[in-house]
């Protein structure tokens, strides 16, 4: 199966329901064969952007363009949408082959392929979704993670441009949703079909994406890279919602920030240059723990507790000039040689310091 890959453009679009403002003049542009996550809390107007894209709901103003050719007015079968949801909306009494089928078998007849070309197409997609011996099956006969693939092929068999998920692992558990993300990445590395989904869960976006939109009452707060998203947030509200992060507050001038008597280079800062209160937003990866002061300066500290989290141990730490928390991340081979107990004082540094000016917090 092949297709030809498809550019969308949002410009200035706009949706409003009643009072509420779902959408607020947002502008994008998403490059052809990529898998985009739409990633936000909830009412932050993901699934409203995602539905507008499909053709389920149309704008109050702005328009929406594919491979530069305004849709903005047309049906979702007009565009060539295909639509995959957290439910799968499988019909329980046919099989997982006549499920796939389905969408070419409903077709007119002059729109309708021939039999053993649908029947070979069916058998190809089965074959995709890694089900090609479950196609007598019914669905429930399968699992969560099948039947969602099951859901991907029928849409997938009726040619789709565009693919659209909205949440398509929210209804699956721990386990099964992160095989199915790794399943979701090769398929559609073989595919390259241009593929959008929306999710509220970031570790999700993080390990799919090739691109993530963030959005925030109905804005989109940044457009990047996992990388770019999470290295360099373009806002406080990015870098408080896209992985954890700790907030020191301090004096910012001349690329350092004072934070406690004690000075700390930056990388990143949206002051103007001269002195200002900033608050420093640091990864829990990058406090590092001392047990011995280090002569270039550090943060006294308190271990509160320590969780053992696979690869990494994190350190909750209470600061000992105002007593706020701390978190840190040690890799094992570092915590074993730091043997942290409860109550034990400690001094902390840290790096990779992004500064706001901005105070903002969740």
């Amino acid at each position: 199966m092949t297709t030809d890959k498809i550019s969308i453009r949002v410009e200035n679009l706009t949706k409003l329901f009643g009072k509420y403002t779902a959408l607020d003049a947002i502008n994008g542009s998403f490059e052809p064969g990529k898998l985009v996550a739409l990633l936000g809390p909830s009412g932050s107007g993901k699934t409203t952007l995602l539905r507008m894209i499909a053709g389920l709901d149309f704008a109050d103003s702005g328009r929406i363009l594919f491979n530069e050719q305004d849709v903005t007015t047309l049906s979702p079968r007009e565009r060539q949408v295909g639509l995959v949801f957290q439910h799968y909306a499988l019909f329980r009494h046919m099989t997982v082959f006549d499920n796939v089928a389905f969408g070419q078998s409903v077709k007119p007849r002059k729109e309708r392929l021939p039999a053993k070309v649908i029947r070979d197409k069916v058998n190809e997609l089965l074959e995709l979704v890694q089900l090609g011996e479950h196609g007598h099956r019914y669905p429930s006969q399968l699992s969560g993670g099948q039947k969602q693939r099951v859901a991907l092929a029928r849409t997938l068999a009726v040619e789709p441009r565009i693919l659209l998920l909205d949440e398509p692992f929210g209804a699956l558990d721990a386990k099964v949703r992160k095989d199915l993300r790794r399943w979701l990445r090769e398929f559609h590395e073989k595919m390259k079909i241009t593929t959008i989904f929306v999710t509220h869960d970031q570790e999700e976006a993080l390990e799919l994406a090739d691109e993530i939109v963030v959005m925030n009452h109905a804005k989109i707060e940044q457009i990047g890279t996992p990388q770019e998203i999470y290295d360099s947030p373009a806002n406080p509200f990015v870098y408080e919602f896209v992985g954890n992060v700790n907030l020191f507050r301090g004096r910012v001038n001349s690329g350092k920030i004072l934070i406690d008597g004690k000075e700390f280079s930056l990388v990143k800062s949206d002051h103007m240059g001269v002195e200002d209160v900033g608050v420093a937003y640091v990864r829990p990866h990058d406090v590092k723990i001392h047990l011995e002061k280090p002569s270039d300066g550090a943060l006294e500290a308190t271990v509160v507790s320590t969780i053992f989290s696979g690869a990494n141990t994190r350190v909750h730490l209470r600061r000992k000039d105002i007593g706020e928390m701390v978190d840190a991340e040690v890799p094992r081979a570092d915590y074993g040689s730091l043997n942290l107990i409860k109550g034990q004082d400690v001094f902390i540094t840290i790096r990779n310091v992004q500064v706001f000016t901005e105070d903002y917090s969740i």
